[in-house]
């Protein structure tokens, strides 16, 4: 199966309006960076995003959202994204936010194929409403479903032509399980090697989740937000 495309353009050529997006990434750590800019130029409308975070205004999703792509965001944590926040205020984007750990197990048993789990995480708050409850061993657990997508999209640092991927270091955060719940998933690499290249031992993701693999370029690697020591302390 020939799996290696051109570019990002290529590698998301037949995606429409209306479908759902998982994207890999923690903060602006092992973000999708070219999928997301070939997103801006094909211009789909109405997109539910499944990410940990929403990016910045400027860099990562906050690009989405600002061109008004997404109708949707499902996440964890949103708090640096101020187009965010006034779209969320304003009624014009609907949020769904999840706790972070219920977020990356509803992932997870996507790609393992387990259909729904319960979690203590959300009981007695907001994020219990309209959801089953059942009690086990004396503590109240809220039953989550599974999160799937029609695309997954994750960045790693390689890959080789049959789709197995190495992450380095925090970026695997999310993209490992990403990567298996998507009907289709779609990996740009920072280095595309031939097979045989990677140790077996080191493969995070193997290929027979990847669909559609390509080299990256221009990464920037941002810092979402920089802080110092003032005066030593």
């Amino acid at each position: 199966m020939q799996k290696v495309v051109a570019n990002a353009d290529e590698a998301i050529a037949d995606m429409q309006d209306n479908i759902t997006i998982m994207l890999g990434g923690f903060g602006l750590c092992g973000i999708p960076e070219n999928c997301i800019a070939a997103l801006v130029r094909k211009g789909i409308k109405n997109l539910t995003c499944i990410s940990n975070n929403a990016g910045v205004d400027d860099f990562g999703l906050g690009l989405l959202l600002k061109t008004r792509q997404i109708k949707k965001m499902m996440s964890s944590y949103v708090g640096e994204n101020a187009e965010f926040e006034r779209q969320l205020l304003s009624g014009e984007l609907e949020v769904d936010l999840i706790p972070q750990g219920t977020l990356a197990t509803r992932i997870q048993m996507a790609g393992m194929g387990i259909p729904a789990f319960y979690t203590p995480a959300g009981y007695g708050t907001e994020v219990a409403t309209g959801k089953e409850v059942r009690e086990f061993n004396n503590k109240m657990y809220l039953m989550e479903h599974a999160l799937y997508a029609d695309y997954s999209i994750v960045k790693a640092w390689k890959g080789d032509r049959y789709g197995n991927l190495v992450f380095r270091k925090t970026t695997r955060n999310f993209s490992t399980s990403i990567a298996k719940a998507g009907t289709i998933t779609i990996a740009e690499v920072e280095h595309l090697v031939e097979p045989g290249e990677l140790d077996p031992e080191h493969i995070h993701v193997a290929g027979i989740y990847v669909h559609r693999i390509f080299q990256g370029a221009n990464y920037e690697k941002r810092i979402e937000r920089r802080t110092v020591q003032i005066n030593g302390k």
